[in-house]
């Protein structure tokens, strides 16, 4: 079986996954599948108009069905669909009414092992029961941890001779690797849904798969934490909050330069309004790379001044960033040293030594710990939590590349209420 190139339109908008069906067809690709997103928003009608309009495509409707296997299946296929998706850890005999129903209405069953623990031994069984394919699939939000491994394709290559389909963060560099793994079904969403030109990250992506080749892919890769800080500082604060289910910023807090950005690891430091000696320390504790994040109570006097930056620029540190005052900020904007605060004031305090470093601390009503990454620009200034660093650093890549493609449609002649069908979601 020749590798298969199936694209995913997961989109909300019916209007935009016919745009870029039409754009994957003209680049090669073999079947197109309405997304689970796509199909719970606009229902079987897009499954209708998507064979209305490729009628010699095959199209997958990706149900996930996981109960009332007969029925969905039956409304599926009347509405077009050439093949139905059923969840492997739905009931067996849901999985059989899928089967029954399929034969009945001329469809076939992908069976998606999605969260099934055993893999191999599922595929097995569903190959028995008598499905037609077996798919594989990586979640959105395991993806956006960074993890793309091929492990479970080969695993279950081994037991089954039913065609695998393979689907989760698949881009012209990884997916000749999918199809060495044994899979025969490429399924690809982000890749070409992200792109700008859909066109030509489907040839890619088919030459891929087709020649066994690894092809540079124009939108980034699933970051692991080695990336964390080359792709941060491409992304916006505006991005990474939306990343965050529109997260807050650290409120407040302003740039004292415009146009200059900062990404770094947090050294933390609690001092008292005015007691500016465990800032100047912080300096000897942060290494190259790092912000110094100061919680001086949002208050006067202030905590630093141009001599405290002149120090941390020596130092490479990548910015400071206080909740309370500065000072000398026409000196710091001179050297260019990045500094964020939440007012500027004439008066120093005294340096007393109260207060510790790299302690959790509270900012603008937000818990900063230690080694969380800071990111400030001149939308403001956001906390990620150490722990989650990869993942949603993979988010706010996923955002700035979704506004490339709704950019790109802008540029093609849309506006932004008609590409994102702003009337249709408002609330009634």
């Amino acid at each position: 079986m020749k590798p298969i190139l199936q694209v995913a339109l997961d989109f909300v908008d019916l209007k935009r996954a016919l745009k870029l069906a039409e754009e994957s067809i003209d680049g090669g690709c073999d079947w197109l599948e309405a997304g689970t997103p796509l199909i719970k928003s606009e229902g079987l009608a897009c499954i209708r108009q998507l064979r209305q309009k490729f009628p010699n495509i095959k199209i997958v409707a990706d149900m996930k069905i996981m109960d009332t296997g007969r029925i969905e299946v039956e409304t599926a296929a009347k509405a077009g669909a050439n093949i139905v998706t059923v969840l492997g850890c739905a009931h067996n005999e849901t999985i059989k009414e899928c089967i029954d129903a399929a034969a009945n209405y001329g469809a076939e069953i992908l069976v998606d092992l999605l969260e099934v623990k055993d893999t191999a031994k599922r595929a097995k069984e569903v190959e028995i029961m008598g499905v037609h394919y077996v798919g594989l699939h990586i979640p959105v939000d395991e993806q956006m941890t960074g993890k793309i491994s091929f492990d479970e394709v080969k695993k279950v290559r081994k037991v089954i001779k039913l065609p695998v389909a393979i689907a989760g963060g698949i881009n012209s560099e990884n997916a000749a690797e999918a199809v060495k793994s044994g899979a025969e079904i490429i399924i690809v969403g982000g890749a070409v849904t992200k792109s700008a030109n859909a066109k030509r990250a489907v040839r890619e992506i088919k030459k891929a798969i087709t020649r066994k080749l690894k092809i540079k892919t124009e939108l980034y890769k699933r970051v692991t934490e080695k990336d964390v800080r080359e792709i941060l500082s491409k992304v916006s604060t505006a991005n990474i909050s939306d990343a965050l289910h529109r997260g807050a910023p650290l409120r407040g807090l302003l740039p004292i330069i415009g146009g200059i950005k900062i990404v770094g690891e947090a050294v933390t430091v609690r001092t008292y309004p005015g007691d500016w000696a465990k800032p100047v320390e912080a300096i000897d504790v942060a290494k190259e790379g790092d912000i110094i994040v100061i919680d001086a109570g949002g208050v006067e006097p202030a905590v630093w001044g141009e001599l405290a930056s002149h120090s941390a620029k020596q130092k490479k540190i990548s910015g400071v960033v206080i909740y309370g005052g500065i000072r000398d900020v026409e000196e710091i904007r001179k050297m260019g040293f990045p500094a964020f605060a939440k007012l500027i004031t004439p008066q120093a305090g005294e340096p007393r030594g109260f207060g510790e470093i790299n302690i959790p601390i509270n900012v603008s009503g937000m818990r900063i710990f230690p080694g969380d990454w800071i990111i400030g620009d001149d939308d403001g200034v956001i906390a990620i939590p150490k722990e989650k660093i990869v993942e949603f650093t993979n988010r706010a890549m996923d955002v700035l590349e979704k506004e490339n493609r709704i950019r790109e449609e802008i540029n093609n002649g849309g506006t932004l209420g008609c590409v994102c069908e702003l009337l249709k979601w408002e609330k009634k």
